[in-house]
């Protein structure tokens, strides 16, 4: 018996989702979470960090290479367990039944709804670049923002699917016109100038631009967690996700290497919008940059809001259906056949912390836990494979090794993010289980007792 069928589905089989998304939606999804507003200032951390162009170029190259394995781990653990909730599911299949639960608890009470106030607020703050909005009238914008991809990915997975692969395509489109317009005007000699004075140099700052790449990169999982929704995900599943980190790879590493085409890194390094200082500098843009960067940034946002909407509430629905979470969450619509209950709360939520902004910003600590468990999602890998009856549709290559890389990549994001705020992270971590574990218990004891009165 699995360890699924051991912890009691609640949900009834007709509650099962269908699956409806192929290989454009699963690239959509992947790449459209991943490319966010962070680029847009990541350009200049890296730069700072890296002290030259040509090591921030390479930072990117080699950043998005060592992204590779951790894409390699999220495409054998989503077909060995080619069902919805992602890194909910791999703690659970691993013998971690509490930890598989601190994963969506986390998830739900501080990380998806706030990710989803946190975008709406940007997008509307964009939209007030134009039209001037007052402070509660982009709170009402933001609102209206969220309802409409609400509504969207709760009529139908295969509507919400296309207008994902969309919005994905039209985001990178702005990027690329930039970069194929931006290469006719770089200049060699700031690509080949020599490092910054004071700046660190070889392998420390290579080092330094890499590691501060890994922002940049993240969010390619998201798919996994609508693993159950992707047809044949034994093909579809590892292409969607090695396709994704070329793409974004690709991408990142043109834009980084027109902007230090563009600019001395001086500048680059020091300016908080990198992107638009660099577009200033095309002939055709000039002026206008500010005002191109703005609409490139409503576009990426709005691409990155709704697959997080469409992918964060499977987490619930998954745990719902095990369950360990309120049963309501397993519920499918009968006619749109999407978990719409998961849907409508998690937005609700988001909503709420629109209009208290600073507990989405206090919420922002939590980011230690989120990537504590990115870490503990590769190292099941260690686990898995050493279990009976593990047997993914695909097989990554030097799957240990994979692995180690993958855990090393995000480890550089646990201490950069440990050193921001240490005391507040430590204090999140101590939330997490203390409010946690009590509710993992009940749920746990409820279901057993429920599985003893069946037999």
């Amino acid at each position: 018996m699995s360890t699924k069928e051991k912890s009691g589905n609640t949900a009834p089989d007709n509650q099962d989702l269908k699956r409806k998304l192929g290989l454009s939606a699963a690239v959509a999804l992947s790449v459209g979470t991943t490319i966010g507003s962070g680029i847009f200032s990541s350009l200049q951390t890296v730069a700072a960090a890296a002290g030259c162009a040509a090591f921030t170029i390479l930072a990117f190259v080699i950043g998005g290479l060592m992204q590779v394995p951790a894409n390699l781990c999220y495409a054998e653990l989503a077909t060995a367990y080619p069902e919805d909730g992602g890194q909910y599911v791999y703690f659970r299949e691993a013998g971690s039944r509490p930890l598989a639960f601190l994963c969506g608890w986390i998830s739900f009470w501080a990380t998806d709804p706030p990710s989803i106030s946190i975008m709406a607020i940007a997008i509307a703050n964009y939209l007030a670049y134009f039209t001037n909005f007052s402070g509660l009238t982009t709170k009402f914008v933001a609102t209206g923002l969220v309802l409409i991809f609400m509504f969207v990915h709760l009529r139908s997975v295969e509507g919400g699917g296309k207008f994902q692969s969309f919005i994905t395509a039209f985001k990178i489109l702005p990027f690329a016109l930039l970069i194929g317009i931006g290469l006719f005007y770089i200049k060699g000699n700031y690509i080949s100038a020599p490092a910054l004075a004071g700046a660190p140099v070889g392998m420390t700052a290579l080092l330094a631009g890499i590691s501060a790449t890994t922002w940049s990169f993240d969010g390619m999982g998201a798919v996994c967690y609508m693993t159950g929704e992707i047809k044949e995900p034994k093909k579809t599943m590892p292409r969607a996700l090695i396709i994704s980190v070329i793409t974004v790879t690709v991408l990142y590493v043109l834009l980084s290497t027109v902007a230090t085409g563009l600019l001395p890194l001086k500048a680059l390094a020091e300016s908080d919008a990198p992107v638009a200082l660099a577009a200033s500098q095309i002939p055709l843009i000039g002026d206008a940059a500010g005002t191109i960067t703005a609409i490139m940034a409503i576009i990426v946002i709005i691409g990155s809001l709704s697959s997080c909407i469409m992918f964060q509430p499977r987490i619930e629905y998954a745990m719902a259906k095990d369950g360990l979470f309120f049963k309501s969450f397993a519920k499918v619509h009968p006619k749109w056949e999407t978990p719409y209950f998961s849907i409508l709360v998690q937005c609700a939520v988001a909503i709420v912390l629109i209009f208290a902004s600073s507990l989405s910003d206090l919420l922002g600590y939590f980011t230690l836990i989120a990537l504590l468990k990115n870490f503990m999602t590769f190292g099941t890998i260690f686990v898995l494979r050493r279990k009976k009856g593990y047997d993914p549709l695909w097989k990554m290559p030097c799957g240990y090794l994979m692995a180690s890389i993958a855990m090393f990549m995000t480890g550089t994001l646990i201490v950069s993010t440990f050193l921001w705020a240490p005391i507040p992270g430590l204090i999140c971590a101590a939330l997490v289980v203390v409010t946690g574990l009590p509710v993992f218990y009940y749920w746990d004891k409820k279901n057993n007792v429920s599985t003893e009165k069946a037999e």
